[in-house]
């Protein structure tokens, strides 16, 4: 049984599979989504325990997808962390202000970043 379902959105295919593989080798489902628009439809219809979410993006930028989510009755209690390039402490309480629960600045370890996700949901091992 797995500890929980992870949607993961990013636009750079690697980054999703060192996370889906990273995160199903800890017991997790992983669902994956290449730019915002697809995750927000992607939240509602897997209603997934956590979402790790890119900001910059083609389609809709991280901040607006967060923004979308918070908005929904469906997907606003679903917590977010946003794992992107941007580390400028702007872009970090921009992070926040649109409801995120963490900030992950990339380059970033896989390792850390489960610690910080067992950790939200409550599964640490």
């Amino acid at each position: 049984m797995a500890l929980g379902k992870i949607l993961i959105v990013d636009d750079e295919v690697y980054i999703l599979h060192i996370l889906d593989f990273s995160l199903g080798a800890e017991g997790f489902e992983v669902i994956t989504a290449n730019n915002g628009e697809l995750a927000v439809e992607k939240a509602k219809q897997e209603k997934p325990n956590l979402i790790v979410l890119d900001v910059m993006m083609p389609v809709l930028d991280g901040y607006e997808t967060c923004r979308r989510l918070k908005r929904d009755p469906e997907t606003k209690n679903i917590p977010v962390v946003l794992l992107t390039a941007k580390g400028r402490d702007l872009d970090k309480r921009l992070g926040y202000e649109v409801g995120a629960v963490d900030y992950i600045v990339k380059p970033f370890s896989p390792s850390r970043l489960i610690d910080r996700i067992q950790e939200i949901l409550g599964c640490r091992k």
